[in-house]
């Protein structure tokens, strides 16, 4: 998954040979997981299809303000097609359009969308060699820069009067990667590294039996793709589940006993910034394990069990620099046990969850939780998605971070 997993990307297409890389740039950004939206100039349309494009982004191509061959059309609401946008792409630009975005000329769509958006503007020149070198190209340059909007430098090569120097738009690969290098450096969790716990833990029995629970590892899955959508890169450490994730700043290691859990937290803890222990981890496990499949004899079985390693203390009691997160599940004086646990474990932030909470706990897309410091500060949020419990939880991870 990349960083532009689920952002909306508006393309503007402008009016150039190279339009036709445009097919291929839509779906390089559809294939990072982005939603895609594009507006294009109306000469653009002698370049390339909006059919085509429309057919590749699965969503209408914009470009004019209404369909003239429609009296019926709608208006085509450039307001919000810039605001839908967390990141507004002009590829191929043109000297034309980039001399009107810098100088606020706004005569078509496309202009006027740029005008209205609130979000990080991106462009992408594509013009003749000796266009490229122009002074007036460079001054357009300097005052779009000035604007906050990014370049996304030309290539050298062929160009299409034949001359070869700078002015190629960039190949949509490395458009995509040069966007996705860009935002990584404003991410406020760049440069962190975090480990994360998720999900149960199976203690076995017998090579067919085992002990677990009922954790689907959701809750810290989503820490983990939340983590990886600010910057940071993560391990995430998890016990067997159905959840998936597919990140390249994510890193997935497999377990299945706590034994396993244990053994790689800490592994890798000594690297890490930041430490979030959300996997439902087993307090016992079977002192003896058959290695046979246990055959149903009699009218009851009784299991010795012993006391697993815990994790959360035991990186506790070890840590340096790292900020320590710990979860509680709790069903009875959940704020006395989970104040006790933060303080016991040396943790800087738990996360209380109450099984009393309807639409808490496992086997749920919804979590309410309750966070506390170090600092005996208590902050109790509403029910929400777990995706969105994900970022109340880095909110407060931030926040310590920068204290």
């Amino acid at each position: 998954m990349s960083i532009l997993s689920g952002k909306n990307i508006l393309l503007g297409i402008s009016a150039g040979i190279a339009a036709y890389k445009t097919a291929t740039l839509v779906r390089t950004l559809i294939k990072a997981g982005a939603n895609v939206k594009v507006v294009m100039t109306p000469a653009s349309k002698d370049f390339v299809t909006p059919l085509t494009l429309s057919t590749l982004s699965k969503n209408p191509v914009h470009s004019s303000f209404y369909n003239e061959d429609d009296k019926n059309a709608e208006w085509n609401n450039h307001v919000e097609l810039g605001l839908w946008a967390d990141y507004f792409l002009v590829a191929p630009a043109t000297a034309n359009t980039l001399s009107k975005m810098a100088n606020g000329t706004c005569d078509n769509l496309l202009l006027a969308t740029y005008l209205s958006a609130k979000c990080p503007v991106y462009f992408a020149p594509a013009m003749d060699l000796d266009m490229y070198k122009h002074p007036s190209t460079k001054n357009t340059f300097k005052t779009l820069k000035s604007f906050g909007n990014v370049i996304i430098p030309a290539a050298s090569g062929e160009l299409a009067s034949g001359l070869v120097g700078q002015g190629r738009l960039a190949e949509p690969v490395d458009i995509v990667a040069f966007m996705e290098a860009d935002i990584l450096k404003t991410l406020p969790l760049k440069g962190q590294k975090v480990l994360i716990t998720a999900g149960p833990t199976y203690e076995a029995l017998d090579p067919v039996r085992f002990i677990g629970n009922h954790s689907s590892g959701k809750m810290g899955f989503e820490i983990a793709k939340a983590s990886a959508n600010l910057g940071a890169e993560v391990i995430l450490i998890s016990g067997p589940t159905h959840q998936k994730v597919s990140h390249n700043l994510i890193h997935v290691i497999p377990v299945v006993s706590a034994q396993d859990m244990y053994d790689a937290a800490h592994q890798y803890f000594n690297t890490v910034d930041v430490a979030i222990l959300s996997a439902a981890v087993a307090d016992y496990r079977p002192k003896e394990i058959s290695q046979s499949k246990i055959k149903k004899k009699d009218t009851t079985l009784t299991l010795e069990l012993e006391k697993t390693k815990d994790i959360l203390a035991s990186l506790g009691a070890i840590k340096t620099k790292q900020l320590l997160v710990g979860f509680a599940l709790e069903t009875d004086n959940e704020l006395e046990y989970a104040k006790g646990k933060l303080k016991k474990k040396n943790l800087d932030l738990i996360v209380l969850n109450s099984l009393k909470d309807k639409g808490a706990g496992f086997k749920t897309d919804t979590n309410k939780v309750t966070i506390i410091d170090n600092k005996n500060n208590v902050n109790a949020y509403e029910l929400k998605s777990k995706a969105e419990v994900a970022i109340d939880i880095l909110n407060v991870i931030k926040q310590k971070l920068n204290a």
